[in-house]
């Protein structure tokens, strides 16, 4: 049986590495994007995966949250976690159904997020 597939935007190196590490421990091959550009790269190669997991402050011409609402709108089975040391002010700006954790991001808070979404 093949794993899902999660793409990960992050352009921190050190988190997007601990958080691609975590996906993977929870059953995910995970696909790793510095921007967000890159991430919509790879989900339109892919047509949609299970799972978008980004930040919201990304460098180049989208940010996370433009990415999330590109996911709702092209792909809505994609589910979205965004986890981001932004306000909640910005979470309420995410496409309704995304998941939102505030940096750090510990473990048991993404675990909840699957399982919630139905992923875990």
């Amino acid at each position: 049986m093949s794993r899902p597939v999660a793409v990960l935007a992050e352009d921190e190196p050190l988190i997007r590495l601990e958080a691609a590490d975590m996906l993977g421990e929870f059953g995910f091959d995970v696909l790793q994007a510095s921007t967000a550009s890159d991430a919509l790269l790879l989900l339109e190669a892919l047509n949609g995966t299970a799972l978008l997991y980004t930040d919201i402050d990304m460098p180049g011409r989208i940010n996370g949250r433009q990415l999330a609402h590109e996911v709702v709108a092209r792909w809505p089975s994609t589910a979205i976690i965004v986890c981001s040391a932004r306000s909640a002010e910005d979470a309420a700006l995410l496409p309704r159904g995304a998941f939102f954790i505030g940096k750090p991001c510990a473990e048991w808070v993404v675990r909840e997020a699957l399982t919630s979404l139905q992923l875990h």
